[in-house]
């Protein structure tokens, strides 16, 4: 029986039938397993202390360290994801909280074991372990690993440096995590009234249908300011928790010698700063189709005022809704171009309990794909039925199948992959289901709803994200600078990039000036969304080779790009992009989507005006 849920409704979970759940015992059968698995990591990092001094024994000495760590790894993924994932089924149980907090005080001890074994393994001539992985070639299995520390050795520290720094761990997810306990666990949404009498719980799942459904400018706008309201009522508590994001963020960058938080950032996945500045220049000397698009956009809608409330409307009616029943179909599909056994992993995820589909109560916003060694990634949604909820599945599901792969074809020391190239898979996804998308429209009604879905994809991925990068870097330079940081401050900084960007097209709206205040990353990930565009910039070069017809080049392109998927982390992220031909250090790299962005306007236009 197909699962709908209610329109302005948010249901407790017990009502959403479990086909609909995530399965969370493949981690752990149980929470006894699961503290099992506690114990036994709790072991590890003990046993792991007494390795202490033995690394410049010999390469034997040295494997069975770093076989060491990959088995604290692995068991670390089983213990942190399987509560992190319970608590985020809903977000008000204090008790799975406790023992996500749990967790993260064994990972503060697991650091604090460790802290002595890059400095001492530092400490080894690199000719003397490259000699070692010569004549013992298990040991070679670690050489990048290898390799990538002693390149950044100039920032590692003695160890007691290492171990001051360890004593810190347990501090740094405090603003992330008073940040989420303030923004879900303790938000609750308000109640508000649409023009045609409807009460609506506005939930961040609610919020956004409103936003790309509701044709009603006064609905949107009472949506929007209600929303915000929020965050602004908290704007001094905001602004003291990413002050304290932006403190811990330059006191790392300090103590290890690195002159900025960029370089910080940056410097043990080798990108240069000149990749995040040259994109932010280049990207603010092309927004003229972004303002062109919006120009269309205020035009067409016929709006006296034009504000970012009315930006992620449909231009046409048609605000069809898609069951996740009838769409899990054409996802599979849209990937046939990638192969059959691709495309069985896709079916896997779906009859698998692999995602966590539905919002209710207490769950947390938004979506992700978690990464979950010895098993499958999950998946969790809030899928509401707009075409944005479908396109967020299509993308999670580019995630999960990088992780699927990756970690099947690499040791747990490379099964992970950079953030740096983590967002390729999730808009290559994205961009395959467009596409299959286009092929199925028969009407020039649908041929615009999915341009205009595309253009936003670009806006959003692309531009945004960009714009989100640019109030970062401002924001952690004014740290460095000794510069103060309240409410105010951040406001000004975003309010001048929203003018930056989209010039006189779009009116202001005082409390968008807010936004900095409710986008996650910013709490959690710093320096995080640059990689959206960049990845964004990435796919648009590998479509290149995707789309031609099955012939050698698409072939080629095929294996290339799977190639990438499979590398996980087994070497630096611009290095991998470059063998599956990508070459972000050129910035025509990044004026290359301008000028995509400039076509499908033009494309647009000619749907709306046929």
């Amino acid at each position: 029986m197909t699962y709908r849920p209610t329109a302005g409704q948010l249901p407790e979970r017990a009502a959403i039938p479990v086909s609909y759940m995530w399965d969370l015992s493949h981690i752990c059968p149980s929470w006894e397993e699961w503290q099992g698995s506690y114990r036994e990591l709790d072991a590890e990092i003990e046993a792991f202390k007494s390795r202490q001094g033995t690394l410049a024994s010999g390469p034997e000495t040295l494997l069975e360290a770093f076989r060491a760590m990959d088995r604290m790894g692995v068991l670390s993924y089983r213990v942190w994801y399987y509560a992190s994932l319970r608590y985020d089924e809903d977000q008000r149980n204090n008790e799975i909280n406790a023992r996500r907090q749990q967790v993260q005080i064994l990972f503060a001890r697991e650091h604090q074991a460790s802290s002595w074994f890059n400095p001492e393994l530092l400490a080894i001539p690199l000719e003397t372990i490259r000699e070692w992985m010569e004549r013992h070639t298990p040991l070679a299995l670690y050489r990048f690993a290898i390799e990538a520390l002693f390149h950044e050795q100039e920032h590692v520290l003695d160890e007691q440096g290492e171990r001051l720094l360890s004593y810190a761990a347990r501090s740094s997810s405090v603003s992330h995590e008073s940040y989420a306990a303030l923004t879900t666990a303790d938000m609750k949404p308000p109640t508000i009234a649409l023009g045609a009498g409807d009460q609506i719980a506005l939930s961040y799942g609610q919020y956004r249908a409103i936003l790309e459904t509701n044709r009603n400018q006064a609905d949107r706008a009472t949506a929007y300011r209600a929303f915000h309201q929020i965050y602004a009522d908290n704007r001094n508590t905001y602004a003291a928790l990413y002050n304290g994001v932006l403190q811990r963020d330059w006191f790392h960058a300090r103590a290890r010698g690195y002159k900025s938080t960029l370089e910080a950032a940056l410097h043990g996945n080798n990108i240069p700063t000149s990749v995040v500045e040259t994109l932010i220049k280049v990207t603010k000397e092309g927004v003229a189709p972004l303002r062109r698009y919006h120009r269309l956009r205020r035009h067409v809608l016929g709006v006296d005022n034009y504000k970012l409330f009315d930006v992620s409307v449909p231009l046409v009616e048609h605000d069809a809704r898609y069951t996740y029943d009838e769409v899990m179909p054409w996802i599979v599909d849209s990937v046939a171009g990638l192969g059959a056994e691709y495309q069985q992993h896709v079916r896997d995820a779906f009859s698998g309990r692999w995602i966590d589909v539905f919002e209710n109560t207490g769950k947390r916003s938004g979506a992700y794909s978690a990464p979950v060694y010895g098993t499958h990634p999950y998946m969790l949604l809030n899928f509401n039925e707009t075409l944005d909820a479908v396109f967020t599945l299509a993308h999670e599901m580019g995630h999960s199948m990088h992780t699927l792969l990756a970690h099947r074809a690499q040791p747990f020391v490379y099964a992970g992959y950079t953030i740096f190239v983590a967002e390729v898979p999730s808009t290559l996804n994205e961009a395959l289901f467009l596409d299959f998308m286009l092929e199925r429209a028969d009407t020039a009604e649908q041929r615009a709803v999915l341009l205009q879905h595309a253009i936003d994809s670009i806006a959003s991925t692309f531009y945004t994200q960009v714009m989100f990068a640019d109030f970062e870097l401002q924001a952690h330079r004014l740290v460095e600078q000794d510069q103060p940081i309240t409410a105010e401050v951040l406001s000004t900084i975003y309010r001048g990039l929203l003018r930056e960007y989209y010039g006189d097209v779009l009116d202001e709206e005082p409390l968008s000036a807010m936004t900095w205040a409710r986008i996650p990353h910013f709490f959690s990930t710093p320096y995080y969304v640059y990689q959206y565009a960049t990845c964004f910039a990435s796919t648009a070069r590998l479509m290149q080779d995707l789309r031609p017809p099955d012939d050698g080049t698409r072939v080629d392109g095929v294996e290339r790009y799977l190639a990438l998927l499979r590398a996980g982390g087994s070497g630096y992220p611009m290095d991998l992009l470059r063998t599956a031909g990508v070459d972000l250090s050129q910035p025509h790299t990044v004026r290359a989507v301008a000028s995509e962005l400039d076509g499908l306007v033009s494309k647009l236009e000619s749907a709306l005006n046929s």
